[in-house]
């Protein structure tokens, strides 16, 4: 649920929850909501009630059981901070991280108030990083949640990227991952947007992954920026934990 990932920027996807609400922009044409309907269509267990928020507590120990170091992007299908995700449950899913010392997990928000409100009870181990969605300088409030946090790496996902973001607040930020939308209805992206974000990142010394431009498929656009490929990751030589490389 599952062991490989086609997300550039991660090896495998881990959901001991799955579905969600939409709280802004961003949210409009989500790849999760499109792919539970479709899941469910196929008639695939955990996805019976669509995109409704499900807790997965059998999954819960499933990277235990993944012995190969990987990078995990945790709840690819839903939002780990989702108000409707009991504390108890949430505290379960990061035992289960810390215990999985050998892996690398990486957490996306869009609920960065309920982060900010849970951060100080929670073990914010080396390999655990937390990250915050921002799709235009309207949410950029969310970083400041974040940089409150006391993960070893704190990242941003501007993706969809939705407008301009002249002044991004990088302070305490290791990693900013940009993407254009793909799908059906989607918002284009304007290339000076993504290089004004790279600029920035550049300027900072701050990794810069560019994901991808968009289109009718999340690859049918592209990921090439000023004739080359973007993938720098945080560096990680002062953790325990050795990232491997994607297979």
């Amino acid at each position: 649920m599952s062991i490989d990932s086609g997300i550039e920027w991660t090896d495998a996807t881990w959901n001991p929850v799955t579905g969600c609400t939409k709280v802004s922009p961003g949210c409009k044409h989500c790849y999760a909501e499109r792919l539970a309907h479709r899941l469910r269509a196929m008639g695939n267990p955990r996805y019976t009630q669509g995109f409704a928020l499900s807790l997965h507590p059998d999954q819960l120990n499933l990277p235990l059981e993944w012995r190969r170091p990987r990078r995990i992007f945790v709840n690819s299908m839903s939002d780990l901070f989702h108000e409707a995700i009991p504390d108890g449950y949430l505290h379960r899913v990061f035992d289960v991280m810390v215990k999985a010392d050998w892996h690398v997990f990486q957490i996306l928000t869009k609920r960065s108030a309920r982060l900010a409100a849970l951060a100080p009870d929670l073990p914010w181990k080396p390999h655990v990083w937390q990250g915050v969605s921002v799709e235009s300088a309207r949410y950029t409030s969310r970083i400041g949640h974040l940089q409150d946090v006391p993960a070893a790496v704190r990242f941003l996902s501007v993706e969809p990227l939705l407008g301009p973001i002249p002044r991004l607040p990088l302070v305490g930020i290791h990693w900013v991952i940009v993407g254009g939308e793909s799908g059906g209805g989607r918002r284009p992206v304007d290339p000076g947007w993504v290089r004004e974000i790279r600029d920035q990142c550049v300027a900072a010394k701050i990794p810069f992954f560019f994901k991808q431009w968009g289109g009718r498929t999340p690859k049918s656009g592209g990921r090439v920026l000023d004739g080359r490929t973007w993938d720098e990751l945080p560096r990680v030589e002062a953790f325990r934990v050795a990232v491997p490389s994607p297979t």
